[in-house]
């Protein structure tokens, strides 16, 4: 049974504090071992243990590396390495994650994770995408971590995940790059292009939210509202591994939204888009037809131009957040398209119902709506169309006569 995820990240978010978040709801070890002794990398160990955090019993999750020292770097809370740092471009992260036995969802979220890195290190040192060397990000623990964190995931059948604000510090930080100001560049790049809200704190002067966090949360997603109550089922706490002055963890809940009364259910749904230069119009058709078929609730192509000058199409799908990957998963079947943006939707419905009115031609079914005290009718266009052929009947005469008496009956 599919579950939601509520991540609280009172401070902050990092790769390893993710991991031991879900690995604390209940993860399994073993499936999560058995996956990253899968890759193709070699050079180190993890540690799963407990930890006292200011009084708090957590989980720590920590990769190993051999032959090294690590303290504290501005892309993760744990890490500095004080050997030649690896490069890895998203081509090479992309080889070893598919070298692994990994589940298709697991494998398509850990290399979603790192395309968001790649896309913000390109926005952040003014590269193309295909140039971007990782540096730290690249390197085996953040690998690990972004790997275990889709293998959690994936293990706990976590389809809705909410992710309302992440806590950020203040000051400079040092890394690959020299003195970066906090947010880090790439950071601040993933907050801006995925709409994630930064709060930060004045009174901690360090690194809160780091790249590889901020990226697993704006893969993963599909909302940043809490729904007016809910219950909580299970709650994992994942350590961090700076002291701030107070508990440095994530707090993971899986929680069942309740509603009270029809007033306080709320339509959680979400925006996929993405930019198509290399598909034909059959193409673009049947991809629309199967979208709405997989349960889609709109489907639009806009013309644009595209990097190059190239003419092209905006694909936007609007459909249930519950939905999305599976909507996803279609669009990248159905279309020539290797990346989309996501984004949480807020959406206001009003309330509806259809009835079958009796015109003299025959039967129509219309959709009313009401706002208020006023109703709105809206006859449906293929039963007025299959009655305008059949009777020979102007379109436009069958629905008017439809609206009217539909709103007679109101």
């Amino acid at each position: 049974m599919s579950s939601t995820l509520y991540l609280e990240c009172a401070s902050g978010i990092s790769g390893d504090m993710t991991v031991a978040a879900l690995i604390d709801l209940g993860a399994s070890r073993i499936k999560l071992l058995n996956a990253l002794n899968s890759l193709n990398v070699e050079g180190y160990s993890v540690a799963i243990s407990r930890v006292n955090v200011r009084g708090l019993d957590a989980c720590d999750f920590n990769v190993v590396l051999e032959h090294e020292h690590k303290h504290e770097h501005c892309h993760e809370h744990e890490h500095e390495h004080t050997h030649p740092h690896i490069h890895r471009n998203l081509a090479d992260v992309t080889a070893i994650i598919n070298s692994g036995d990994l589940t298709p969802r697991a494998r398509e979220t850990a290399i979603r994770i790192f395309t968001i890195v790649a896309e913000a290190e390109s926005q952040a040192h003014g590269k193309p995408i295909d140039e971007v060397h990782f540096h730290e990000v690249g390197a085996i623990d953040s690998i690990i971590d972004i790997v275990g964190a889709a293998v959690c995931l994936d293990d706990l059948d976590i389809t809705r995940v909410i992710v309302p604000v992440l806590n950020e510090g203040t000051g400079f930080v040092n890394c690959q790059h020299g003195l970066l100001p906090v947010p880090v560049p790439a950071v601040a790049a993933i907050a801006q292009s995925y709409r994630i809200p930064l709060n930060i704190q004045p009174d901690i002067n360090g690194e809160m939210v780091t790249p590889t966090g901020i990226a697993i949360a704006a893969a993963i997603r599909t909302e940043s509202g809490l729904p007016g109550t809910f219950v909580i089922e299970k709650t994992g706490l994942g350590a961090g591994k700076r002291d701030f002055g107070r508990p440095n963890i994530l707090r993971a809940m899986l929680i069942e939204p309740q509603k009270i009364g029809d007033n306080a259910s709320s339509d959680a749904t979400m925006l996929l888009e993405t930019n198509i230069d290399d598909a034909t119009g059959e193409q673009l058709g049947l991809a629309m037809e199967i979208l709405l078929k997989e349960g889609a609730l709109d489907v639009h192509y806009i013309p644009a131009f595209t990097k190059k000058n190239r003419p092209a199409w905006l694909l936007r799908v609007i459909c249930h957040a519950r939905d999305a990957e599976k909507i996803q998963s279609v669009i990248f079947k159905h279309t020539p398209t290797i990346g989309l943006r996501r984004f949480a939707l807020d959406r206001v419905c009003l309330q509806r119902s259809f009835q079958d009115v009796t015109l003299p031609a025959g039967t129509v079914r219309v959709k009313c709506c009401f706002t208020g005290t006023e109703t709105l009718a809206y006859p449906e266009y293929e039963s007025v169309r299959a009655l305008s052929e059949t009777t020979g009947i102007p379109f436009m005469e069958l629905y008017q006569a439809a609206q009217k008496a539909a709103l007679e009956q109101s």
